[in-house]
C-alpha cells in the first residue's frame, strides 16, 4: 500500500509538547514511524524550529530521518503570492501561506497543522483550494492531526 504523503508544519512538531495537542500529535508521529504516512516538510519548518525550546528541537532531530524535505521552489513562491493577493492571509503571516503552497506544489494531498487561525480554518480552506484550482493545482485537504490518525 502506498503511503499517504502528508506535509507537516511546525505546529505539529511543537504539538507533541502541548497539553492540548500532545495526545494526537504523539499518535500521529507514532503512526508515521509505523509506516502509515510519508512525512513531508520544508526548510520553513527548520527555520521556525530554530528558536523553539530544546525539547522541540531535539524531537525534530529525532524524526528528521522520517521526513522527505522538499525545496522551496519558484512555483511554491508564486502560489504563496497568489494566496496573499487573494487576501487569504496578510503579508505578516506569509509563512503560513507558504506551508500550504509548498505542500500543494509538492503534490501532498494533505497538510496537517494545529494552526487554526491561518491554515486549518473553515473559511480559509475553501479559499486556498479556490486559488489552487485557478492556478492549475489539485485541491489539498487541510486538517489537524486528529483527523488523519487511526483510532483503536
Amino acid at each position: 500500500m502506498k503511503k499517504l504523503r502528508v506535509y507537516v508544519d511546525t505546529s505539529v512538531v511543537g504539538g507533541v509538547f502541548d497539553n492540548i495537542f500532545s495526545k494526537a500529535s504523539i499518535q500521529f508521529f507514532k503512526q508515521a514511524k509505523a509506516g502509515r504516512f510519508q512525512l513531508v516538510s520544508s526548510a520553513i519548518v527548520t527555520k521556525e524550529i530554530e528558536p523553539a525550546p530544546k525539547q522541540i528541537r531535539d524531537f525534530f532531530e529525532q524524526i528528521l530521518p522520517l521526513i522527505e524535505m522538499v525545496p522551496l521552489t519558484q512555483e511554491a513562491t508564486e502560489l504563496k503570492n497568489a494566496y496573499l493577493s487573494a487576501k487569504i492571509v496578510s503579508k505578516k503571516y506569509e509563512d503560513d501561506a507558504l506551508h500550504v503552497a509548498i505542500a500543494t506544489a509538492n503534490n501532498c494531498p494533505v497538510i496537517v497543522s494545529w494552526n487554526f487561525k491561518h491554515i486549518v480554518h473553515f473559511d480559509k480552506m475553501s479559499f486556498y483550494n479556490a486559488v489552487n484550482t485557478l492556478q492549475g493545482f489539485e485541491k489539498i485537504a487541510i486538517v489537524s492531526p486528529s483527523e488523519v490518525i487511526q483510532y483503536d
